[in-house]
């Protein structure tokens, strides 16, 4: 692999990235600095996290940020239910949303697999 570019699960997490921007546009203004601020930066924090472990050179700095892209996909999901709850989000975009990134979710999980073994 020549670069983090070429990861799909890359590719995923920045299309899941760019959406969750666009949801959030809609957030009331109150929540700027709080919820849509932490939103926001959880979700770039995933393909971030996987760009740095590609690029560290082993596979085991690699499944270690692989892991820590997870955790924030985790706390990603999170957020984005409490934002349906508060009915900052409707059902089928925060159901969109969820959707992305339990595919990126699966896909890390697929390469932490492949490249534990």
């Amino acid at each position: 692999m020549n670069s983090y570019r070429e990861l799909i699960g890359w590719q995923k997490a920045m299309d899941a990235v760019a959406e969750v921007y666009r949801v959030t546009r809609t957030f009331p203004q109150t929540e700027q600095f709080a919820l849509t601020n932490q939103l926001r930066r959880a979700a770039v924090s995933i393909p971030s996290n996987i760009a740095e472990g590609q690029g560290r050179g082993s596979n085991k700095e690699f499944c270690h940020f692989l892991r820590i892209a997870r955790g924030s996909i985790q706390e990603v999901e999170t957020q984005l239910l409490i934002a349906q709850r508060l009915n900052y989000l409707a059902a089928p975009e925060a159901d969109g949303c969820l959707k992305q990134f339990d595919e990126v979710s699966r896909i890390l999980a697929g390469l932490i697999r492949s490249l534990d073994s």
